[in-house]
């Protein structure tokens, strides 16, 4: 995070989506359908579920006006101190050596502000230039002096950007900037700040997949900075800490696979029990120096950001920042953009003072996008499958405790308003027409009306839409939702899957289903009178999310229990094997090895295909045989040199490979034909 109060930082927008009401030129496009799955659930919306980040140079910091505007935009968590200033910050003195501090932003006043506001607070203690003793301090003076009760504390903010891999902007006044010493002195800070409170939640930093550093091993490391960090401090934290400012407008279907992979970096390094650990997004913002960042296309963005993270369980969406400062003015649709990364007008003017923002605290349009996710996606409420088939339109869907459900549409086109026509699987709408909250471009409030019907509104360009829904009957006497599944015996073709009991309703269960996640679309994958079921006939080297519903014997099915998911292998045994290791990365391409080795019979003249994950993985060369892609396929044939394998032997063949999102590498391998056993 930036240590001046205009963030110089390339960001984000993601590609978005919306549902409005009616408008004069809905003819004008073809009708949009969405699907919105209540079987298909994903994760449940958490209580610190929308943040923002405060930073000690911003004098409103602690004012009742700020707090309220937090409070009025649902702001759930807040942090403190602000990113890079984390690292010069010394709390007990309220001084940042190198940097400005504001007067009444000391943390006292923040957490008044926190109070007021009604969120959480997450403090970042000081790794770069503080010590284990300072924030075992800091934990006493909060929750044992104070008794405030701060249950989520940082070690440090991008502590990556020391120098260690190049660039260098964060403060660190460690000789050593290694990650392996950075995770020790995690390990450090853990264990001093727990003696004082051991009911606090510990996180350490980790890179981003697919944003520089990620990927990167520099000179004397044992592996990238997550690898280190989390096998030396994994058993010591409790969550991990993401930062994320994509650049571009089209990078929310990266979501998922940053967060599975981050994940599955958690599952390796930590080993049993890893599922405590949460995945925190401290921070987060639309902006781009193209303009948006105060205008309609940030606040579009920013909506489809936040429902995506949360969706795909990260704890804690924190904006940045709360107040930031102008920063390069343009026009964007209609509007100025000021080029300010803050939720609210800092009030600031350009150098020479031909701009100025609006007064101080004036919301900008990302304000008004959280605070509709904040009306959207309430705590306790589950994220279930949703889409649509027009690239423009995008949706989010929640199915609440009490069986309502709500849909957040977002028509990022420019000019045209979409009709849209909405199906529902596994949830009947009651008749009449819904509550419709909609923002538009420019609009500087969230109206609220009861317009169109559950299946049918009208999108006006450039906005958000959320519709509220009642069941069509009441929704009692149901089996109560199967506890979380889990999957055993993962085969390349076959899963073993397990779910502790519902509880009954009015009627006795009589079997569970198992439905696959296939998009917004479930197909039910086996049943049973059990709580285990073994599932066939999967693909290998895939990754399935599935949920368990319960039937009772009247026909009455629970909702969906919380969701799996789990990769299947490849073959056991087979005639070849296949062993891909990356020689290098630079966190936007890899040198890759791939070490073919025959099984089977003797072979003269071979063929090794495999398929990129992704659309965003690209083939940039390769040697040891002749390379061709189509599509994201690729064929790779041998040399007249090396076409020859006998039984046992083997061929090592490389590449280039190129990625602009997150980089889950190609798992399932042919060799004429055959499915190899990937090692």
């Amino acid at each position: 995070m930036p240590r001046t109060l205009s963030r110089a930082a390339s960001a984000v927008l993601l590609t978005l989506t919306v549902l409005n009401l009616p408008t004069a030129h809905a003819d004008e496009a073809a009708p949009v359908a969405v699907t919105v799955n209540a079987r298909a659930a994903l994760a449940s919306v958490p209580e610190t579920g929308i943040g923002t980040n405060h930073a000690i140079w911003d004098s409103r910091l602690g004012t009742d006006e700020t707090a309220d505007l937090l409070k009025d935009a649902g702001m759930k968590l807040l942090r403190y101190p602000g990113g890079s200033y984390s690292d010069i910050y010394h709390w007990a003195d309220h001084t940042a050596p190198g940097g400005y501090v504001a007067p009444d932003t000391d943390f006292d006043t923040f957490m008044r502000g926190v109070r007021r506001t009604g969120g959480q607070p997450m403090v970042t203690a000081n790794y770069g230039t503080g010590t284990a003793a300072e924030a075992a301090a800091w934990v006493r003076h909060a929750n044992v002096t104070k008794g405030y009760g701060v249950k989520y504390w940082e070690i440090g903010n991008e502590n990556y950007g020391n120098g260690h891999y190049g660039a260098a902007w964060e403060a660190d006044d460690h000789a050593d900037k290694s990650p392996a010493e950075y995770a020790r002195h995690v390990v450090a800070y853990s264990d001093a700040m727990k003696a004082v409170d051991p009911t606090i939640k510990i996180g350490a930093v980790l890179t981003t997949p697919a944003n520089w550093p990620d990927g990167i091993v520099a000179d004397g490391d044992a592996g990238t900075w997550n690898d280190v960090v989390l096998s030396t401090a994994g058993s010591k934290i409790d969550f991990v800490i993401l930062h994320w400012y994509p650049g571009a407008f089209d990078r929310a279907a990266h979501v998922p696979d940053m967060i599975h992979l981050t994940r599955r970096q958690i599952e390796k390094h930590v080993g049993a029990g890893s599922e405590r650990i949460g995945i925190a997004m401290t921070e987060f913002n639309t902006g781009s120096n193209s303009g948006g960042t105060t205008t309609q296309p940030g606040a579009l963005a920013a909506a489809d950001a936040y429902s995506t993270l949360l969706a795909n369980g990260v704890f804690t969406v924190d904006w940045w920042n709360v107040h930031n400062g102008i920063g390069n003015v343009t026009q964007v649709e209609g509007h100025t953009d000021y080029g300010d990364f803050g939720l609210l007008s800092s009030g600031s003017c350009t150098s020479d003072g031909s701009v100025c923002e609006p007064s101080a605290n004036t919301p900008f349009a990302p304000y008004y996008a959280l605070q509709m996710v904040s009306r959207f996606a309430r705590p306790g409420d589950r994220f279930i499958r949703a889409a649509t088939d027009q690239e423009k339109v995008g949706a989010h869907a929640v199915r609440r405790p009490n069986g309502d459900l709500a849909v957040l549409l977002i028509n990022t086109s420019s000019d045209t308003s979409y009709p849209v026509t909405i199906g529902y699987s596994g949830f009947s709408p009651a008749p009449g027409a819904p509550t419709v909250l909609t923002h538009t471009n420019g609009a500087t409030s969230i109206t609220t009306s009861t317009a169109g019907s559950a299946t049918g509104q009208t999108l006006p360009p450039l906005s958000l839409t959320t519709i509220v829904l009642r069941p069509a009957s009441a929704q009692t006497g149901l089996p109560g939702v199967p506890g979380q599944p889990t999957a055993s015996a993962v085969t390349d073709r076959a899963a073993t899957i397990s779910w502790p009991a519902a509880s009954a309703g009015a009627r006795p269960i009589v079997k569970y289903e198992v439905h696959r996640q296939n998009g917004a679309v479930s197909e039910q994958i086996g049943e049973t009178t059990g709580t285990s079921l073994t599932v066939g006939n999967l693909k290998p080297g895939t990754r399935y999310t599935v949920n368990v519903i319960a039937r009772d014997n009247g026909g009455g099915v629970s909702a969906p229990s919380a969701p799996l998911t789990f990769t299947t292998g490849t073959p056991a045994t087979s005639s070849c094997s296949v062993r891909l290791t990356k020689q290098s990365d630079w966190a936007s391409g890899y040198v890759g090895a791939i070490e073919i080795t025959n099984q089977g019979a003797p072979i003269d003249g071979w063929t090794l295909n495999f398929g990129w994950p992704r659309t965003w993985q690209s083939l940039g060369s390769g040697w040891g045989a002749v390379w061709t892609q189509n599509g994201q396929d690729v064929k790779v044939v041998n040399d007249p040199g090396n076409g020859s394998l006998p039984t046992g032997a083997s061929a090592t063949i490389g590449f280039v490979g190129n990625y602009s999102g997150p980089n889950t590498l190609p798992a399932v391998f042919t060799l004429n034909g055959t499915v190899c056993t990937t090692r």
